[in-house]
């Protein structure tokens, strides 16, 4: 039985401490937040659980064996690096941290004292990104030309980060996910509307190699909630909408083809190729309960993560060179 400790009973919180206590292998001992109101809702979620406001109590609680991280992003790494201290394993949030140079102290931390270390990018385990890659991966739409994000909403509005480092976190890791590389160089103009020094839209723009481009828009200023991906190649296009419960990928036989003249050499013309369209049958899973089943089954059987703190690594180093773009108003930045 792995016991759980779950430290930040806001957003994702509750969600963590409702799964690790309905999955078989996990009992949920304990968490803390700074407000009583979410500790008592806690108290009501799950019988016999130990609230506290001090997380260190749990960090100090031998009985515990792992712990859920889900605070504000500006204090992952302070309390990640105290859980691997403490001789805990940890899932902890997405962002892993706002700087590159502590994720990647976390993630040597976590290898030196042979803990899981694992980051919460929870659309790895989406079943509808899972397909996106797996179409990709088969070359179902052909070579690549480009892709497209959308993730827009009202709020929520947060106060430590922007919204590049809050959602656009998501997309960074989605796009290496399904491209299974790293973007060659970023740029980025964002607006700060509602808040001084923190970007609530932004646009981003990403090359990867052999010259795929993705685009990303986030906003938490946008009167739709929107979950989009579309990836256009020269064989077919895809979508994936993460709000469709129905189809939430749809394949598009459509294409750009080239019909050459022959009577005047070397000329040709640009022809649209209209087909139709198929939608793949999706088995809709809840991915955080897919998540923390896979950490589960990591911290049982001693197996490195996916993603691991590497990935974090890559994500947060992107998320900085998007950060300077934004500061030079879009000028280009090289990903180191």
């Amino acid at each position: 039985m792995i016991r759980i400790g779950v430290i930040g009973c806001g957003q994702w919180g509750p969600n963590h401490i409702r799964n690790f206590s309905n999955l078989e292998g996990s009992k949920v001992v304990a968490c803390s937040d700074l407000s009583t109101d979410r500790l008592r809702a806690m108290s009501s979620l799950v019988r016999h659980i130990k609230t506290t406001r001090d997380y260190r109590d749990i960090l100090s609680n031998p009985d515990i064996d792992a712990v859920a991280i889900s605070t504000p992003a500006a204090l992952h790494y302070k309390i990640a690096k105290e859980s691997l201290l403490a001789g805990k394993d940890v899932l902890c949030e997405k962002p892993l941290c706002t700087k590159m140079s502590d994720a990647l102290e976390l993630t040597r931390l976590a290898k030196s004292r042979k803990k899981i270390l694992m980051v919460g990018h929870v659309f790895v385990f989406n079943p509808g990104i899972q397909k996106l890659r797996e179409l990709i991966h088969k070359k179902k739409g052909g070579r690549i030309y480009y892709l497209h994000s959308e993730r827009t909403n009202l709020g929520p509005f947060r106060r430590d980060v922007n919204a590049v480092w809050d959602l656009a976190c998501h997309d960074v890791y989605i796009f290496n996910y399904l491209l299974n590389a790293q973007p060659i160089e970023v740029s980025a103009r964002g607006g700060q509307y509602l808040q001084k020094k923190i970007e609530d839209v932004a646009f981003i723009s990403m090359t990867y190699p052999k010259g795929v481009l993705v685009n990303i828009h986030v906003s938490w200023l946008d009167p739709k909630k929107v979950r989009q991906i579309t990836v256009v190649g020269n064989k077919s296009m895809i979508t994936w909408d993460d709000l469709d419960n129905v189809g939430p990928i749809k394949i598009y036989d459509r294409q750009v083809v080239q019909k050459y003249y022959y009577e005047t050499f070397g000329e040709f013309t640009l022809l649209a190729k209209e087909g139709d369209i198929t939608i793949p049958k999706i088995d809709l899973k809840e991915p955080l309960k897919i998540q923390d089943a896979h950490f589960l089954d990591c911290v049982q059987r001693r197996i490195q993560p996916v993603p691991d703190g590497m990935a974090g690594v890559q994500t947060v180093k992107v998320l900085e060179a998007i950060q300077k773009s934004l500061a030079k108003r879009g000028n280009p930045v090289r990903v180191s």
